[in-house]
């Protein structure tokens, strides 16, 4: 039995906040690669081209497993916080705040629609 393969990617440490990527990320969930890759082209979101370099090399990773482009899409893109570095920023009378800079996990899985099974002429699947 041929083991089934999973189409992943990931991306650590991105440099943004998880809040401000997943408004990113919910756009693209459920799409097929085509229009994913066009929507993200077009968006006015900072996040918009880690996602599309990651979701071209999600692409690249089913290529090499022998899976069309045409047949996948984005089935999982799911973003995790990553660390939080601390910084303290000055504030009045020798006190500091802290400041967290947050980072993002991205996680993005591939899913394919099996191809469509040929007709013979009488309407019927081939053998």
């Amino acid at each position: 039995m041929r083991r089934k393969h999973n189409m992943k990617a990931f991306l650590k440490n991105y440099r943004q906040s998880p809040r401000k990527v997943r408004l990113v990320a919910g756009l693209m969930r459920g799409k097929n690669i085509a229009e994913a890759i066009t929507e993200l082209d077009f968006l006015a979101k900072r996040a918009g081209l880690p996602i599309k370099k990651l979701l071209l090399s999600a692409v690249s990773n089913a290529k090499q497993m022998g899976v069309e482009k045409e047949n996948l899409f984005i089935k999982e893109l799911r973003v995790d916080k990553g660390i939080t570095m601390k910084r303290m920023m000055p504030a009045a009378m020798g006190t500091g705040h802290r400041i967290n800079k947050r980072t993002s996990h991205i996680t993005l899985l591939l899913g394919h629609h099996p191809s469509v099974p040929s007709l013979n002429k009488e309407g019927r699947k081939g053998r």
